[in-house]
């Protein structure tokens, strides 16, 4: 969408006549309805009349093309500055990130700087990484940009910021120069940058072509993602995903505003939901159709992307992973298929602010096939509404055909169908046959310790072979290093045990990082994911008594948000709270305990608790 778009000639009288935020500011609330701060419109003066004099050249010519707040179509993305001309060869479109910052500090994580934002430090994106990612959007998903190969520049201006070797580090070096970073004295570098690529006007609507081009995925960006899956071991598909996978796509591909279609795909803990979804989305891509995979929490979304970008930095892939809140206000069919991982986490409403009418109506509205991958066993949150019956109740209301397929087989767990039905049994989450563990039958490797450091000493034994193990926990400790970092987390009475909760250094991708095996996860940074071994620490939320699995909800930190409510929820309706509080409690350690493909390793803080699993384990 585009808010304001003028010549350099108009765009520099509209700043000469001081009018420029009040044009831009109209403009805004008259296509989104949105009115702007006073910040921001003193953020539109001042950095606006830095540009409008760096383009005082008459070199840059006149009738070059300027436009403001560019918003990305099918995204919340909105592009600061964008001129609009042509060289001696292409049509050219300079991408601008203004920033008025005057200073930053480095840290470790890709892409990313702290700086003072709203009166605190806050961690956000290296201006050249959004300049140059909005580039990538542009290239990877708009048909007009690549049929008709219309150049795109990207670059930030920092007018504000002295040079001081943080925002030009060298850690930044490889979205610098994708994207150069121009700063306080580089207005005259700047403007040569703008000279290179305008040396005539825009007298053929540039942006208005780029705005009603087509969205969809570009050859370019199609191709590329199928090399990368291509050879994949880790996404091949065997038995029952092959078979669920082709009746999904075709589905899928027959899809239409007159036939629209949502396929619910049930299966348990490692049956290859997510392998399906991820061939999907490549496949629908490579297609050409708009698809994006959707997940509510961010950990299966990031390491999914880092596995499929590999060393690429492909950018454009980002725009393919979204969270399940970001339907809200979208047009109602907007996209071809919207595959929903881990669907049982969908929350009825968008939890900041509590927005939107509902995630599932919101999903199945956005496009014309919803696929949704759900196993309701792994309900770990008192807010997770993705239920089947649900879904299949809303499809129906909305006019949507409803189609059901179950994925069976099962491929984590070393493919142990046994050591999952032990598990449920033992955790008294349902009665199977399965009372007593047995490794030659279950092939699966299942060990109890009586020490948290023993327990954490093997993990990290098992990670140096492949990086493929990692120690993890239930929510029963606060995570006071959030704002200390000097201290640790998870201190353990009567032993020397001592570690850090996953710090935010590597984000969402905390189970693929080689480094992370030092931390220990939680629920809400693995679920979705595997390793081949797994350690769990099951904290004083659930213990055994007299052969009873019971649950002490008290016992979880304060800081865990999956029973906030619960209280309330007591006083309303005592035996529902009861029921659904052990019913979270249990399913969390089920699903921490489901992670490993190979084995899983556990420490239980409670003595008797930790009796009861060796009780259950045969020799």
């Amino acid at each position: 969408m585009i808010v304001y778009h003028k010549t350099k000639q108009d765009f520099s009288s509209d700043v000469l006549t001081n009018a420029i935020e009040n044009i831009i500011s109209s403009q805004i609330h008259s296509k989104t309805g949105h009115n702007i701060s006073a910040r921001e419109l003193r953020s539109f003066h001042n950095s606006l009349g830095y540009m409008d004099r760096v383009l005082n050249d008459p070199q840059i010519p006149e009738d070059a093309g300027i436009s403001i707040e560019y918003h990305i179509p099918q995204t919340s993305k909105r592009v600061d500055f964008i001129i609009t001309g042509k060289d001696d060869a292409h049509e050219n479109v300079i991408i601008i990130e203004l920033k008025q910052w005057e200073s930053c500090q480095l840290t470790d994580r890709d892409g990313i700087v702290q700086t003072r934002l709203g009166g605190g430090m806050v961690d956000t994106s290296h201006p050249s990484y959004q300049a140059y990612s909005y580039a990538a959007l542009l290239n990877g998903f708009n048909e007009t940009i690549e049929e008709e190969n219309i150049k795109l520049h990207p670059c930030a201006y920092l007018h504000n910021y002295d040079p001081d070797g943080i925002i030009d580090h060298s850690f930044y070096e490889f979205y610098n120069q994708k994207a150069p970073i121009f700063l306080k004295p580089d207005a005259l570098k700047l403007r040569e940058f703008i000279k290179k690529f305008i040396k005539k006007g825009d007298d053929s609507n540039i942006m208005f072509r780029i705005d009603n081009g087509k969205v969809r995925p570009t050859k370019s960006l199609s191709d590329a993602l199928n090399s990368i899956l291509k050879g994949n071991k880790e996404f091949l598909m065997i038995d029952d995903q092959k078979v669920v996978y082709e009746t999904a796509k075709k589905i899928a591909i027959e899809s239409s505003e007159s036939n629209k279609n949502v396929i619910i795909i049930q299966g348990g803990a490692g049956t290859g939901k997510s392998v399906v979804a991820i061939n999907l989305l490549v496949d629908l891509v490579k297609r050409g159709h708009l698809a994006q995979y959707v997940t509510k929490t961010s950990a299966p979304r990031e390491v999914y992307f880092d596995k499929l970008s590999k060393d690429h930095k492909m950018l454009e892939l980002k725009k393919l992973f979204v969270g399940s809140g970001s339907f809200i206000n979208t047009p109602l069919n907007s996209f071809k298929t919207l595959l929903v991982d881990e669907a049982h986490r969908l929350t009825e409403k968008t939890s900041f602010l509590r927005r939107g009418d509902n995630q599932v109506k919101e999903i199945i509205n956005s496009a014309l096939c919803s696929i949704f991958f759900i196993d309701e066993d792994q309900r770990v949150h008192i807010e997770d509404y993705g239920e089947i019956k649900v879904i299949e109740e809303i499809a129906l209301q909305l006019g949507a055909n409803v189609h059901k397929m179950e994925l069976e087989s099962q491929f984590r767990c070393n493919g142990s169908d046994g050591y999952i039905s032990w598990l449920d049994n033992t955790l008294q989450i349902r009665e199977t046959a399965n009372y007593e563990f047995n490794s030659k039958d279950f092939d699966y490797e299942f060990k109890i310790f009586d020490s948290p450091d023993e327990l954490k000493d093997t993990i990290v034994k098992k990670n140096k072979k492949n990086n493929k193990a990692r120690l993890v926990a239930g929510y029963c400790w606060d995570w006071v290093s959030d704002k200390n970092p000097e201290l640790d987390d998870i201190k353990i009475d009567g032993f020397d045990f001592s570690m850090k909760w996953n710090l935010k250094t590597y984000g969402s991708t905390w189970i693929i990082n080689p480094n992370s095996v030092n931390e220990v996860g939680c629920i809400h940074t693995c679920q979705g994911l595997e390793v081949d071994y797994i350690g769990v620490i099951i904290g004083d939320d659930l213990i055994v008594r007299d052969d009873q699995v019971l649950v002490q909800p008290l016992s979880r930190s304060k800081m865990d948000k999956s029973i906030f409510g619960y209280k309330k929820l007591l006083k309303e309706n005592p035996q529902y709270a009861k029921s659904l509080v052990r019913s979270i409690i249990k399913n969390t350690y089920r699903t921490l305990m489901t992670r490993g493909m190979k084995g899983c390793y556990i420490y239980c803080t409670d003595h008797e608790t930790n009796e009861y699993f060796k009780k259950a384990l045969k020799h």
